[in-house]
C-alpha cells in the first residue's frame, strides 16, 4: 500500500447526480474513478467538478462491471462503492418479494457490490427506509449484503451535526468486507452548529430579479464555514435571484424570521396552507431540508427564494463547485445531493478502516 499519506482509495459513485457524496469523499482524499446516473445534465455537472472523472449515463440495471465499468476505469481496482439508490420503487408486495422488478435499483446496487467486491460501500437514503414495511426491507438489504461477506452498520444521521447549515436527516449504511479486520465507527457530532446567517452572509446581497452568472465577492469571509466554502473560489457563480411579482414580495415581507404561512394575515394565510408554505429561513438556525424545488422557502433577510448558490452553500457545496443546466435542473441537482461535509465526515471515518 505504501505510505498511508499517499494512499488514495478508489471510488465509484452509483446514482451520483451532481456528486455531493463524491465531493465529500474527494475532499477526504479519495480518488473518484466514475459516476453513474440516468440524468445527463447532472452528469455534466459531475464531470466538470470531479477533475474530468468519467461517467456513464444510462439504466443501471443494464450496466455490468466487466463490459461497461472496467474498460472506462482502465481496469483499476475499486476500493469503495458509494451511492443512494432511490427507494420510490420499493415494491408494495413487501419484503418476501424483494426481487420484484420494482426494487431493481437497490438490486442493481447489490449486484454491482457482488460483481466488484469492494473493500467497503456506503448507501445513503431517506430515514423512512428504516421503517418501510416494518423494517423488513432494511433487514432484507442487510441480509443480502451480509451473504456477500460484509459487516453492515446503519444509522440515521443529521447533517447539521457535521458542520452543514441545514437540518437534513438521512440513513447511512456502511458495509466493510469481513476480511478487512476493522469495524467502521460513525463520525462523532461536531460541537459547532452552522446557521443560515453564518452560511450566507458574505454572498452578494440580491433583491428579486438581480444577480449575474459570475459575480465578485462583496465582503471578506466572516467565519470558518465561509472560509472553507471560498477556499478555492475567486468569484461567485450560480447566484441569480428569481423574479417575484411585487404582490408576492409584499407577502414574503410579512413573514418574520423563521416564520411561515401561519404568521400571515388571514387574507393570505390560505393561499398556500401546507406546512412548509411561505417559510422564511431562521437566521440563527440551520435551514430546513433543501429540496429539489425552491418556491416555498425564503431568504432569512431578503424577500425572495434562495439562489442556486445559496442552496448549494446550505448543502455545504464549496463555491468552486459549479452547477450546469437551466435553473430547474440546477436546483434539482443541489436538492438531490448528499451534503459534502457530511459525506466527508463519513469518508474520514471509513479511511481509518481502509488504512488499517
Amino acid at each position: 500500500m505504501g505510505n498511508k499519506k499517499d494512499y488514495k482509495p478508489t471510488v465509484i459513485d452509483l446514482f451520483c447526480g451532481a456528486g455531493g457524496l463524491s465531493c465529500g469523499f474527494e475532499r477526504a482524499g479519495y480518488q473518484i474513478l466514475l459516476g453513474i446516473d440516468s440524468d445527463a445534465k447532472a452528469l455534466e455537472t459531475f464531470e466538470l467538478n470531479h477533475n474530468g472523472t468519467r461517467s456513464i449515463c444510462g439504466d443501471i440495471t443494464k450496466i455490468k462491471y466487466e463490459n461497461d465499468i472496467k474498460p472506462l476505469i482502465e481496469c483499476k481496482a475499486i476500493d469503495v462503492i458509494i451511492g443512494g439508490p432511490p427507494c420510490q420503487g420499493m415494491s408494495l408486495s413487501g419484503p418476501r418479494k424483494f426481487d420484484d422488478p420494482r426494487n431493481r435499483l437497490y438490486l442493481s446496487y447489490i449486484r454491482l457490490v457482488s460483481e466488484i467486491r469492494p473493500k467497503a460501500f456506503v448507501i445513503e437514503n431517506v430515514p423512512g427506509l428504516v421503517s418501510l414495511f416494518g423494517g423488513k426491507i432494511k433487514d432484507r438489504i442487510i441480509e443480502k449484503l451480509q451473504k456477500l461477506g460484509y459487516h453492515i452498520k446503519f444509522k440515521v444521521l443529521s447533517s447539521d451535526d457535521y458542520g452543514v447549515p441545514q437540518h437534513r436527516r438521512r440513513v447511512v449504511f456502511v458495509g466493510v468486507r469481513n476480511d478487512m479486520g476493522c469495524e467502521f465507527e460513525y463520525p462523532p457530532p461536531s460541537p459547532h452548529i452552522v446557521t443560515c446567517r453564518m452560511a450566507l452572509s458574505d454572498l452578494p446581497p440580491l433583491k428579486s430579479s438581480t444577480g449575474l452568472d459570475v459575480m465578485d465577492y462583496t465582503s471578506n469571509p466572516q467565519n470558518d464555514f465561509q472560509r472553507t466554502m471560498r477556499e478555492h473560489s475567486m468569484a461567485v457563480r450560480n447566484h441569480v435571484a428569481a423574479h417575484h411579482s411585487r404582490h408576492v414580495q409584499d407577502i414574503i415581507a410579512l413573514v418574520p424570521d423563521g416564520g411561515n404561512y401561519k404568521d400571515l394575515p388571514d387574507e393570505f394565510k390560505n393561499s398556500r396552507n401546507f406546512h412548509v408554505a411561505w417559510t422564511r429561513f431562521a437566521a440563527d438556525k440551520p435551514a430546513p431540508t433543501i429540496d429539489t424545488g425552491h418556491r416555498h422557502h425564503f431568504h432569512y433577510c431578503y424577500n425572495r427564494v434562495p439562489t442556486v448558490r445559496e442552496c448549494a452553500r446550505l448543502q455545504s457545496f464549496p463555491d468552486d463547485f459549479l452547477f450546469l443546466g437551466n435553473k430547474t435542473q440546477q436546483f434539482r441537482q443541489v436538492g438531490n445531493a448528499v451534503p459534502p461535509l457530511m459525506a466527508q465526515a463519513i469518508a474520514n471515518q471509513l479511511l481509518k478502516v481502509l488504512e488499517n
